[in-house]
């Protein structure tokens, strides 16, 4: 079992809210969770349940009127939630990379992928020159697996396909060797065959460079491929944690359950697939007691009366009344 004793990133009882006019809205209600150097943790839900949301708090990157109303974030055991916008940007791409589901949104259009890499390097890296730069910048190509990176180096985004422009993403948050790189959706936009090989690529480099990583999606077979633990989320909370293979052959909350039974089978032949009945709730319409409740074919009063915390399971720990006093 991975030892999370001292990680490198912890989440401590996080609250976010957006403060309106017609009152406050919770995007995320007491998120804690843990990640250890080398480890990838894999954060899944639906869309709305808070996974993007929880990587942008974790990188000061909240959009106003958004603001961490309660809890702490701690970067190898520093607290990070409460430093100013000034000190924050010496944090980002320094101590914690990011990449995002979109490259073109990360990458300049105007400037070489070369440009790019070496004043990443040269502003987070102190005494790097513009020729060490550049061949700082050409090993990391080199890493990520872009065929001939000395040619490469100089070519404009738009001259790389998008499997390849989203390893040069990844090459770029790994420029000022980071201890946690926060991945939201880094797989969506790209084919089957080169999301298995950005998946493993994320692996290989977190496991050669101790770094860990967040990894945000809603495609369970890429958190089967990359990920070590997996996180549930559901309506602006945590769910359900634990080793990644036992959550997906053993879920244990209700939620989790429906998630797997809605992947098709290969080769079994259904009359109709499995779904969730109903919908995320909307930050101003979440449920008294467990927000799942409406949708929960197992749910009881105490249920809809009583919001549960995580306890622990046979693989984990699961926020449902199924297990309050030990496992069922």
């Amino acid at each position: 079992m991975l030892d999370t004793a001292s990680p490198c990133l912890e989440v401590r009882n996080l609250v976010v809210e957006f403060p309106g006019r017609h009152g406050t809205l919770t995007a995320l209600n007491d998120v804690s969770l843990a990640i250890r150097s080398g480890e990838i943790l894999g954060v899944v839900g639906e869309s709305g349940a808070g996974k993007s949301m929880t990587g942008a708090a974790i990188l000061g990157l909240l959009e106003r009127p958004g603001q961490i109303a309660g809890g702490e974030i701690l970067l190898s055991g520093r607290r990070i939630d409460a430093l100013s916008d000034r000190e924050m940007e010496k944090v980002r791409g320094r101590e914690i990379g990011a990449i995002f589901q979109d490259p073109l949104t990360s990458l300049n259009p105007l400037f070489t992928v070369g440009a790019q890499l070496s004043e990443t390097i040269r502003q987070h890296i102190p005494g790097s020159s513009r020729t060490k730069a550049r061949a700082r910048a050409i090993e990391l190509l080199q890493e990520v697996g872009i065929p001939g990176p000395q040619e490469r180096i100089d070519h404009f985004p738009h001259q790389f396909s998008g499997g390849m422009r989203q390893r040069v993403v990844i090459a770029l948050a790994l420029a000022a060797r980071p201890r946690l790189i926060i991945a939201d959706e880094p797989t969506t936009a790209l084919d089957v065959s080169i999301q298995a090989q950005i998946s493993g690529l994320l692996r290989k480099l977190s496991k050669e460079h101790d770094t860990a990583v967040m990894l945000v999606t809603h495609d369970m077979g890429v958190i089967a491929e990359t990920a070590d633990r997996v996180a549930v989320m559901y309506a602006g909370r945590l769910i359900e944690i634990g080793p990644v293979d036992e959550v997906l052959k053993s879920p244990a909350h209700p939620y989790t359950r429906g998630l797997m039974a809605s992947i098709p089978a290969l080769g079994a032949r259904v009359e109709r697939l499995h779904q969730i009945d109903g919908s995320m709730p909307r930050l101003n319409a979440i449920p008294q007691g467990c927000a799942f409740n409406p949708r929960c074919k197992q749910a009881g009063p105490r249920c809809r009366r009583e919001r549960p915390d995580l306890m622990p399971t046979r693989t984990g720990e699961a926020a449902c009344w199924l297990y309050e006093g030990g496992v069922e």
